[in-house]
């Protein structure tokens, strides 16, 4: 079950409906919204590093806080120190992902627990401008009917509201183009899913699943064909609405960001074809995952293609260096993670049973209820967040500014990504269960 079906998708009427409503209606927001380094506002320009900067470089530089970028390496130890701490005081038995099954009689509480039920640890979105992220989404309605991507369902594109989505998770720019070249990429990404592999737009067809992947992939990538067979290509792609989008979408976006930038979407989004692939032999073979495969599953299958783009958002450009630096990939990863699970608790608010989603995966294979599948899958997203919050102010207090503007960015996606999913869940929920 794509983005798309899963915010247009009815309310469920089952119980642990009511409690994914209340979790994601919670306006409790644990996560400190400037965790290291509060995302510049819209306009602000970077400031000239004042010595050696990147990853290994912070004992050539004067303990600064990079004029206000980062934190100093004392201050982000602390902080790591007391995420860590945080972190550790909660398990009261064996722990990592895999070890659930061995806790299950004995579970404690999530780290956000409360008397009302699980919170998720997330930060706030730093900003909300409901006119800019209107603008973004009626731009990015009639750019998919331009292209042709969700013909006749529009009007469900556009009560979706991704615009929201895009202005909330990209709050260091007001540029509506800027905003709009990442939506069009986010929209012909989804487009792939619902049109190609869950067959909410069409008939799906597992059997071509593989070659129609690879036929978006040569635009993403482009192909270059002897003069003889190109056009051939190049017809099969103009016909594949989808195809269209991708490259428009690219297109278009090649206009804010670099060419390194552009490669490292190129390599997300083939990332996330390998996982679609993944999916459809779940589904044809009737195949239930384990959980340690969803999970490695979702680590491909993520936000991170929209989460690349935000220092090309934002106008700036993170050296590749530092991007590809294992630990940075880590850390992003996890956050890709994080955010997606936050979509995986959306679901099981939607009536679909047949969907995978994580909280009905533990349920399965831990043999507990689905209400206490859901404060498992809560577990897991806090652990993954409590991670980057320690990891991600170490890497910032060592590297260089853009790297804490870029962590911070990401920080601030995911604060953006959850307010969308409070207000998308209160968009589609019934009266019953409001």
């Amino acid at each position: 079950m794509s983005l798309i079906s899963r915010a247009s998708a009815p309310a469920a009427a089952h119980t642990t409906a009511d409690l994914i409503s209340a979790l994601l209606r919670d306006p409790r927001r644990p996560g400190r919204r400037d965790l290291f380094t509060p995302p510049r506002p819209a306009g602000g320009s970077s400031p000239l590093p004042t010595g050696p900067t990147g990853l290994g470089s912070s004992a050539a530089r004067i303990p600064a806080r990079f004029l206000g970028h980062a934190l100093s390496a004392a201050d982000a130890t602390a902080a790591g120190s007391a995420v860590r701490e945080r972190s550790l005081r909660l398990p009261g038995g064996p722990t990592g992902l895999g070890s659930s099954a061995a806790r299950l009689g004995g579970r404690t509480p999530s780290s956000g627990s409360s008397p009302q039920g699980p919170v998720l640890h997330c930060p706030p979105a730093v900003r909300d401008d409901p006119a800019l992220g209107e603008e973004v989404n009626e731009r990015l309605v009639t750019w998919a009917e331009e292209v042709g991507i969700y013909p006749g369902q529009l009007d469900r594109v556009r009560s979706c509201d991704f615009g929201r989505l895009i202005m909330l998770a990209h709050p260091e720019t007001d540029d509506p183009d800027r905003l709009l070249a990442a939506a069009r990429c986010a929209l012909s990404e989804w487009a792939v899913d619902d049109h190609y592999v869950d067959g909410e737009v069409e008939e799906a067809r597992p059997e071509l699943l593989g070659r129609r992947l690879a036929i978006a992939h040569s635009v993403i990538d482009q192909a270059h064909l002897p003069r003889a067979y190109a056009p051939q290509l190049e017809e099969v792609v103009r016909k594949d609405p989808v195809v269209v989008a991708l490259r428009s979408a690219l297109d278009n976006l090649a206009h804010y960001a670099t060419t390194t930038q552009m490669r490292r979407l190129r390599h997300e989004l083939a990332i996330m074809f390998v996982a679609y692939n993944q999916e459809a032999v779940w589904h044809t073979a009737r195949q239930t995952p384990p959980v340690w495969e969803f999970l490695m599953h979702r680590h491909e299958n993520s936000f991170v293609p929209c989460m690349v783009l935000v220092d090309a958002v934002a106008g700036y450009e993170l050296p590749q260096a530092e991007f590809a630096d294992p630990r940075v990939r880590r850390v992003f990863t996890l956050a890709g993670s994080a955010s997606v699970i936050v979509n995986d608790l959306y679901s099981m608010g939607k009536e679909d049973p047949t969907d995978f989603s994580l909280p009905r995966l533990i349920a399965v294979e831990e043999q507990c209820s689905l209400d206490e599948a859901v404060e498992r899958t809560v577990e897991i997203h806090d652990e993954l967040m409590h991670a980057y919050e320690a990891e991600a102010a170490a890497l910032a207090a060592t590297g260089s500014p853009a790297l804490a503007r870029f962590l911070a960015g990401v920080w601030a996606w995911m604060g953006g990504s959850r307010e969308w999913h409070a207000g998308s869940a209160r968009y589609h929920t019934t009266a019953g269960t409001a």
